[in-house]
């Protein structure tokens, strides 16, 4: 396997649509292991394949681990998703609010709205079609790499626009935070 290089803003291909995975090939599957090589080494939990220089709606997604009752990480919990030529179907009326960053924007964080639950039509990585029911966090990974591919990025759907940190002044607000609910009323 091979670590990708990631491309970042202004790459002109993260604000283009992508074109179909038609070829299900030894190469795409060469393709699949370097970007979950390069997603893990990244320390990412989703990879679209503009991200790597190439205009294919393919991405890898890993959800979080699971954490047993006192919030140790359980091993093996991580799902690792690969899916081309997705398509929401179906989104929730519910919304939420959340924290996220991107690879192709390094040391930024932003607010972004999104469904709480979505389904997903896609392929599998040997072109199966398979059909997902995701909420919560992996919900949010799905929409965040399917945008990729129509060339949107979450800086394009901030809840406002100073809803948008560095990474060190993000860590100063939560930081701050954590202060004021640490400290006794008077």
């Amino acid at each position: 396997m091979t670590k990708l290089d990631i491309v970042t803003l202004p790459d002109p291909i993260l604000r283009q649509k992508t074109r179909p995975v038609t070829q299900f090939d030894d190469d795409l599957q060469v393709l699949i292991d370097d970007m979950i090589e390069t997603m893990r080494e990244a320390n990412g939990v989703g990879l679209a394949a503009p991200q790597i220089g190439r205009s294919l709606q393919l991405t890898v997604i890993e959800s979080l681990p699971k954490e047993d009752d006192e919030g140790n990480e359980i091993p093996n919990s991580r799902q690792l998703f690969v899916i081309a030529n997705p398509r929401i179907v179906w989104e929730s009326r519910e919304l939420v609010d959340g924290i996220e960053g991107c690879l192709s924007i390094p040391g930024y964080l932003g607010e972004v709205e999104r469904c709480q639950a979505i389904r997903v039509r896609a392929q599998d990585r040997h072109g199966k079609k398979i059909k997902l029911k995701l909420n919560g966090w992996t919900a949010r990974i799905f929409q965040h790499e399917i945008d990729h591919l129509q060339g949107v990025l979450y800086i394009d759907k901030l809840t406002a626009p100073e809803n948008f940190w560095t990474e060190e002044v993000f860590q100063k607000i939560q930081e701050e935070m954590d202060e004021e609910e640490t400290i006794p009323n008077a």
